[in-house]
């Protein structure tokens, strides 16, 4: 009985973690393999930092941009989407990921930044300015456009 207890728990630790190392359906966790994808597809990558469960600001641009279908889709087209979380609620996810925002000098969420195909930054800015699908498409266009003037 004591080995079923046991079995049990390890399983939904085992779940629970699993749960919060994924990102959302068309994003990614991982900086470094987006870049290696934009480069096959020759696509910009586009990274949010948020805290999913202590940021309100991160809260709302989840629930209004970031978990919208529309947005998905209309940013895949551009950008490999990548999710960098700094929940409070899993410490170890929460340590492995401030270790990135600390090697992109990111000092508050929700930061977006924007990196070419080769991983050089090109912009950055706070998403919570761009609070609905549209006007955060918008931006992301603008920023291409004005990457590719340069």
């Amino acid at each position: 009985m004591k080995a079923i207890k046991h079995i049990l728990a390890a399983a939904f630790a085992m779940t629970a973690l699993a749960g919060t190392a994924l990102a959302d359906k068309g994003w990614m966790t991982d900086v470094d393999s987006a870049v290696a994808k934009a480069k096959k597809e020759n696509k910009s990558v586009m990274v949010e930092f948020t805290g999913s469960d202590w940021c309100p600001p991160c809260i709302m641009m989840h629930k209004k941009v970031f978990s919208k279908s529309e947005f998905v889709k209309q940013a895949s087209k551009n950008f490999i989407l990548v999710k960098i979380d700094i929940p409070n609620k899993d410490p170890e996810l929460k340590k492995k990921n401030s270790a990135v925002l600390q090697k992109y000098g990111v000092r508050g969420v929700p930061t977006v930044i924007l990196f070419d195909k080769e991983g050089k930054e090109f912009t950055r800015f706070s998403a919570s300015q761009f609070p609905d699908v549209d006007k955060f498409i918008a931006h992301l266009n603008e920023s291409l456009e004005k990457k590719d003037m340069d």
